[in-house]
């Protein structure tokens, strides 16, 4: 499970080490760059998906998908 958290700033250190104690959590930084590629990926969903309503994309069903792998 992935878990998106808003700390101040000033509390930053403090929660990253009081993480960094758990074995089980595994802590993954985003930076600005993957940022900016996760908003690109969403963009161009949406886009993907209004063409798709509009009849100007045509897609695969998930079962065809599945029987491809």
């Amino acid at each position: 499970m992935k878990i998106i958290l808003d700390i101040k700033d000033s509390k930053v250190p403090f929660i990253m080490e009081l993480l960094k104690s758990f074995s089980f959590v595994k802590i993954e930084k985003v930076t600005g760059d993957s940022k900016k590629e996760i908003i690109n990926n969403l963009t161009q969903g949406f886009n993907d998906l209004k063409l798709y309503k509009q009849g100007e994309l045509k897609t695969t069903s998930a079962q065809d998908f599945l029987n491809d792998l």
